[in-house]
């Protein structure tokens, strides 16, 4: 990049809704025909098109083939990087691919501790869906930090033994799921605060987190902002280890609200994300660049109680978050001290 001018950085969350390879079961019972596996090819394709994204985080994918074969199709993203995470038993994965070149990237299967409560600990140990971890190389040669994550749903845990129809079961299993949510959004914040922490280099997470952007689990992993009565030097290190949802610096900048990304029994909810760190908040005098724009793809979601339309297998039920981020030009003496 020339010292001189700006240049926008793209990134966006896609929740690919199980993208497998044809004939192959997922979830033990449901499988793509290959004119099914043909059609979910074309429309992720389209939509790319349209996100025109430079790197992109992925939830629901089961298959790495198949996300390569989407890749080294498109026109867009002719040599690409991909990297898929890892599965844990049945469930997908995430993924990301990114037109700049991924230097590292790191799975994260493991909460780095367990949660306690009143000196019971909760009994869960690891993300139902593995985090990634990836760093990438920007042409101005700043480090960029990206994880992709993919919280358990709000569909209720319930036991095989019991009847999944009773209604106080299904409120126990919406409880565990909710317990299971917070105790993955509390690992995946401590893996965070590492990446944060006296570090100068940008750091964005995204992905589907299956809550609304002010629900507890979402804000335990951006943090909250200080109370306005804190001292400066107070606000300071606090400041230093926040996330910024790009939600709110776009509605900051616009009179009209219309980010929703997932439609359920009428309700219109917003349940991806994507968040920056203070390098990328236009309020923050030591940013490097800021979020200037954030769209979101939906025109292909349905509600249900609406319409009578079932959803096609090849599209997703989620809308793709596209954030536009303007790099400020990079200062001779601040490029050398990017790389840690």
């Amino acid at each position: 990049m020339n010292s001189n001018e700006k240049k926008n950085l793209k990134v966006a969350s896609f929740n690919l809704l199980n993208l497998v390879l044809p004939n192959k079961k997922f979830y033990g019972k449901r499988s793509y025909t290959i004119e099914e596996y043909r059609k979910k090819k074309a429309w992720i394709s389209d939509q790319l098109t349209k996100m025109d994204a430079d790197i992109i985080g992925f939830q629901e994918l089961f298959d790495e083939e198949a996300l390569r074969e989407v890749i080294k199709e498109h026109p867009l993203y002719k040599g690409a990087a991909v990297v898929m995470g890892a599965r844990k038993g049945g469930s997908p994965a995430v993924a990301i691919v990114s037109r700049y070149p991924i230097t590292s990237y790191t799975v994260y299967s493991d909460f780095p501790e367990q949660l306690e409560v009143e000196g019971l600990v909760v009994p869960f140990t690891e993300f139902s869906r593995p985090v990634l971890k990836a760093m990438v190389e920007l042409p101005s040669g700043i480090n960029l930090t990206v994880f992709v994550a993919h919280l358990k749903s709000k569909r209720p845990l319930i036991p095989d033994n019991v009847d999944r129809h009773d209604p106080l079961e299904i409120s126990k299993g919406e409880a565990r799921s909710l317990l299971l949510r917070a105790s993955e959004a509390n690992a995946l914040r401590a893996i965070l605060l590492e990446s944060l922490k006296n570090r100068t280099t940008p750091v964005i997470t995204l992905g589907d987190l299956n809550d609304t952007h002010t629900s507890v689990t979402t804000q335990i992993i951006s943090g909250q902002a200080p109370p306005r009565y804190w001292s400066f030097e107070q606000k300071k290190k606090l400041w230093d280890i926040l996330l910024y949802h790009v939600k709110d610096i776009q509605a900051r900048q616009s009179s009209k609200d219309v980010y929703y990304t997932h439609i359920h029994n009428g309700h219109y909810e917003s349940l991806d994300h994507i968040m920056v760190s203070q390098e990328l908040v236009k309020e923050n005098p030591n940013r490097i660049g800021r979020v200037v724009y954030v769209r979101t793809f939906n025109d292909h979601i349905v509600d249900q109680t609406f319409a009578n339309k079932e959803i096609n297998c090849w599209e997703s039920d989620h809308a793709q978050v596209v954030a536009t981020i303007e790099l400020d030009p990079v200062r001779e003496e601040d490029s050398k001290n990017e790389k840690y």
